[in-house]
């Protein structure tokens, strides 16, 4: 009997991860065909899902957080980014995300981890790679809004709209 309960369980892991993947991807080309996913000030409304790994259990946890990377990942090669950001960017994500289920026991704060993640790594790659003439500050205060938007805000939506609905699994 364990060996259909791990198996399943590891399918359920897979299966989760691959659904986050897919939809962060599917809602990073939306943000980008609004002309929101790149720049200074980047929404993302795909960033919203990093909140998820602070609603799933430890056990469907890993499959949430490394869903969220290689989204991540995807979206920043298919929609172009130049190498750096792909690396530094889906690892900045991947750092939130491990925030995110870190802060699980309290959800209300569990949007920070991804938002320092993203201020503290995106500025650089903004300057460094992309080459914007920007004020850091500036940089840092593009970012920190638009992490706090996607993250903070549609973060909220979403835990308050499918959160109850995940804690059952």
């Amino acid at each position: 009997m364990k060996i259909k309960n791990s198996a399943r369980l590891r399918t359920l892991t897979v299966t989760y991860g691959a659904l986050i993947a897919a939809l962060y991807v599917t809602l990073t080309y939306f943000s980008s065909m609004l002309g929101l996913s790149s720049g200074m000030i980047q929404i993302r409304l795909s960033e919203a899902l990093t909140i998820l790994p602070a609603l799933f259990s430890p056990t469907y946890a890993v499959g949430v957080i490394g869903g969220l990377y290689i989204g991540c990942l995807l979206a920043n090669i298919l929609t172009g980014c130049l190498l750096w950001d792909i690396i530094f960017g889906s690892l900045a994500t991947l750092l939130g995300a491990i925030g995110t289920f870190l802060m699980r026991k309290h959800p209300k704060l569990a949007w920070i981890p991804p938002v320092l993640a993203n201020v503290i790594i995106v500025p650089p790659i903004l300057r460094y790679v992309y080459m914007l003439p920007d004020l850091y500050l500036f940089l840092v205060l593009g970012v920190l809004a638009g992490e706090v938007i996607s993250c903070g805000l549609l973060g909220y939506l979403l835990r308050r709209t499918i959160g109850a609905r995940i804690k059952k699994i």
